[in-house]
C-alpha cells in the first residue's frame, strides 16, 4: 500500500461516491491509474465492499453501544455462535487485556437495549460486563 492508495482510500471514505474524474483531479494523476488502482484494491481484498452512511436518527440502530465482557473459564465457540444469532449484536471481537470480548449493539430503542444487555449478561460463563453507549461518532478525516 503506497502513498497514492492510501490518500485515494482517504478521499473515498469521505466521499464513497467520488467520481473516477475526482478522484484523479485530486490525487492529480490520470483517470485510468485511478481506475487501474482501485480494481486492483478490489481484486486483493483490500477494499471489501462499498456502503451507506446513514444520519443517526434514520438508521435502524438508533441506540449503538460496546459491551466488554469478562469469560469465567475458557472462552468457547458456543458463546460466540450465541451472541452472534442475536439480531442486536452487530459485531464480536475477541480481545486482549482485561476484557475478553468486546460485542458492538444496535438497537431501535432503549427498552431493547436494555433487553438485550440483560440477556447477554445472564449468558453462562459471561461473569462480568461493562457498556457504554456511543453518544456522538466524530469520524477521522486521515
Amino acid at each position: 500500500m503506497d502513498e497514492l492508495n492510501r490518500k485515494m482510500l482517504a478521499l473515498l471514505q469521505l466521499d464513497g461516491r467520488m467520481s473516477i474524474a475526482d478522484l484523479a483531479n485530486a490525487l492529480k494523476v490520470s483517470r485510468a491509474t485511478v481506475k487501474t488502482r482501485l480494481d486492483r484494491l478490489v481484486a486483493e481484498g483490500e477494499i471489501t465492499g462499498f456502503s451507506v452512511q446513514l444520519k443517526s436518527a434514520l438508521s435502524p440502530h438508533a441506540v449503538r453501544a460496546v459491551m466488554m465482557l469478562e469469560i469465567e473459564g475458557k472462552p468457547s465457540n458456543s458463546l460466540i455462535v450465541r451472541l452472534r444469532a442475536m439480531p442486536e449484536v452487530l459485531a464480536v471481537h475477541s480481545t486482549n487485556g482485561r476484557w475478553d470480548f468486546i460485542v458492538e449493539i444496535g438497537t431501535e430503542s432503549l427498552e431493547s437495549f436494555d433487553h438485550t444487555i440483560k440477556a447477554i449478561r445472564l449468558l453462562d460463563s459471561v461473569s462480568l460486563s461493562e457498556t457504554s453507549i456511543k453518544l456522538t461518532t466524530h469520524k477521522s478525516h486521515a
